[in-house]
């Protein structure tokens, strides 16, 4: 009788995964998010989690763009985590705020508990109300020291505040923890777009290594007051400079300045952890169409884990497959935004 093979076959699989040739992705599969295993890169064996959750400027269609090239170019495991309805549709036509004579309905986003494997979070997040579970897994993450993103509406991601304290004293998410929360629009609302330029005494960042030619169809946030500056201890890294128009060769404005779209701070938690946080208040659909804005994004998920040292400004960004956002706005039905199964977006 021939003898089996099988044991020769599980010692085999044991050797490629003592060797990190062989990685599960931490986050098993689920029509509820979506999961990119990682290639060949520098972060083999790093777990990203990203989070669509806006209903303005096609997060939904970018965090899964963006995941692919982290996953394929760069060998960070990736999972994208979705705001749904009650029918399990990412649906970024839900109401943050109650309406008149309706039913309000909580924001709900399946998977949190993945948070505890990741080593970094990107947010892209707007007004949601969560249920409470949910808004501690949240605060679990952020007070780990663990690093953060946050992406565009991410710096006013919740209605719902989040139960967070230290000392006694409330955590605003955006203006504490982020640096920044959003004051107002500075320009024209979907009317003008931003080019973004290198702060000088930064250039040699490495969040900024290979980073050229930003440019977007979003308008410039305003996240502090006239005359102000950034808060103590963040480093802006690129200004923002609103154009008349939104073609990339329009002129800047010139009755309005520059203001940071991109920087970063270090964030004390609870235990006195330095998290590392870096916000860029670009990030529509239409803007992540440029590669400097991704190569910023990516440089900056490299920073925010310590794996500065990795960084290549030659490394791809590049997008994998077809990626053609719709418009950012709130006329869904002629943007042709509809509830659709996160499947719809892999």
């Amino acid at each position: 009788m021939m003898k089996s093979n099988l044991p020769s076959l599980l010692c085999s699989l044991a050797l490629l995964l003592s060797c990190g040739t062989v990685l599960a992705h931490p986050v098993p599969e689920s029509p509820q998010w979506l999961i990119y295993s990682g290639g060949d890169g520098p972060g083999k064996g790093k777990h990203i989690v990203l989070i669509a959750a806006d209903q303005e400027y096609r997060s939904e269609q970018s965090m899964p763009m963006m995941a692919k090239i982290l996953s394929k170019y760069h060998g960070f495991d990736c999972t994208v985590l979705f705001a749904v309805n009650e029918k399990g549709e990412v649906d970024p036509t839900m109401p943050v705020y109650p309406e008149k004579g309706k039913e309000f309905k909580e924001h709900h986003i399946p998977g949190l508990e993945h948070l505890a494997s990741a080593d970094l979070v990107i947010f892209f997040a707007r007004l949601l109300t969560l249920p409470m579970t949910e808004r501690e897994q949240i605060v679990k993450y952020i007070d780990s020291g663990k690093p953060i993103i946050a992406i565009r509406t991410a710096n006013h991601g919740f209605h719902g505040a989040l139960p967070y304290k230290i000392d006694g004293k409330n955590v605003n998410w955006g203006n504490d923890l982020l640096g920044g929360s959003f004051m107002n629009h500075h320009g024209r609302w979907h009317a003008d777009s931003t080019r973004g330029t290198i702060v000088p005494e930064q250039k040699d960042h490495p969040i900024l290594a290979g980073v050229t030619d930003i440019w977007g169809t979003s308008d410039v946030y305003r996240t502090y007051k006239e005359g102000g500056s950034l808060p103590a201890g963040c480093t802006a890294l690129v200004w923002g400079q609103p154009l008349v128009g939104r073609k990339h060769d329009d002129a800047p404005n010139p009755k309005l300045e520059p203001l940071p779209v991109a920087w970063f701070k270090f964030w004390t938690t609870s235990e006195g952890k330095n998290a590392r946080v870096f916000q860029s208040t670009m990030g529509s659909g239409d803007d992540l169409e440029s590669a400097g804005l991704r190569r910023l994004i990516i440089n900056a998920a490299y920073w925010g884990m310590g794996m500065e040292a990795a960084i290549s400004p030659t490394r791809s960004v590049e997008i994998v497959g077809e990626y053609k956002p719709l418009e950012s706005g709130f006329e869904y039905e002629k943007i042709g935004v509809v509830p659709k199964p996160p499947s719809a977006y892999k």
